[in-house]
């Protein structure tokens, strides 16, 4: 496979699973406006080069023009796993920019929730790098199943329910958004997508990686996809019904919500 078959794959034979989700999402919750100068942050997995590889299809296609740039940080990654991603990168026809971090060292010496660290210094490392080239957006690479068992984690292990937003103004970095384009794009889409192109691509590289599912935050999220999976053997659309409860909240029977940082209460009404 070429770049212009595996790309020809996203609008034809793939077309109902991956871009017309893909452009779903965009739509329905105006992800990308005219002029938007995106970062499209690519970790080297399955999901953020999709992304990008339907965000370059988008820019042939759009009524409307939008620049990009496609970044990868790299928090520490070994040598195989970079050249990993570079090969994908020319594979796929993507002209990644890279640059470099220490957060591998970082958290490889903290005891206390090393991923949500990781995450939160990614994120911080990709708005700096994007508002340097000038970006008003970072694009990840964040999918439906991800938003599904996000929502699950909160419920049963948090005690809220919240869910991940399909897009969100950065509170540190001025004039910045994160969008998430394939909010409504399924994971088993993306694999047979990956399949059927015999595509392969890293999938952490992380040196604590080995023992992800043994921290919090990994035994959390592999326990919500076995859950999952096995409400799906008696309701098959149950990720749809999770999904559509959030965009059908109703107030009048939740007894309490916050809103701009301030609780409030049924009660307050009654």
């Amino acid at each position: 496979m070429n770049a212009i078959e595996i790309e020809r794959s996203l609008t034809k034979k793939f077309r109902p699973v991956l871009w017309r989700p893909f452009i779903e999402a965009i739509k329905q919750y105006h992800l990308i406006q005219p002029n938007d100068v995106i970062g499209v942050c690519i970790s080297g997995g399955k999901d953020s080069m999709l992304l990008a590889k339907l965000m370059q299809a988008l820019q042939r296609f759009s009524d409307f023009p939008f620049t990009m740039h496609f970044i990868v940080m790299d928090p520490g990654y070994s040598g195989r796993s970079l050249h990993k991603i570079h090969a994908n990168a020319e594979l796929l026809g993507i002209p990644i920019q890279t640059f470099s971090t220490n957060i591998f060292d970082v958290v490889t010496k903290t005891d206390r929730s090393p991923c949500y660290l990781c995450a939160r210094m990614r994120r911080g490392h990709l708005y700096k790098e994007a508002q340097r080239l000038g970006c008003n957006k970072i694009a990840l690479g964040h999918h439906f199943s991800d938003v599904v068992e996000t929502i699950l984690m909160n419920v049963l292990y948090n005690g809220v329910f919240e869910t991940m937003m399909p897009k969100l103004r950065s509170k540190n970095y001025t004039g910045m958004a994160l969008i998430r384009p394939l909010y409504c794009v399924h994971e088993d889409a993306i694999t047979a997508w990956v399949r059927h192109n015999e595509l392969s691509f890293i999938k952490c590289g992380c040196p604590l990686a080995e023992n992800c599912t043994l921290t919090e935050a990994g035994g959390r999220r592999a326990s919500t996809k076995a859950l999952l999976k096995a409400l799906k053997r008696d309701n098959p659309d149950i990720e749809d019904r999770i999904f559509q409860s959030t965009h059908r909240v109703n107030l009048e029977t939740i007894i309490g919500y916050k809103k701009g940082g301030i609780s409030h209460s049924f009660l307050d009404a009654f």
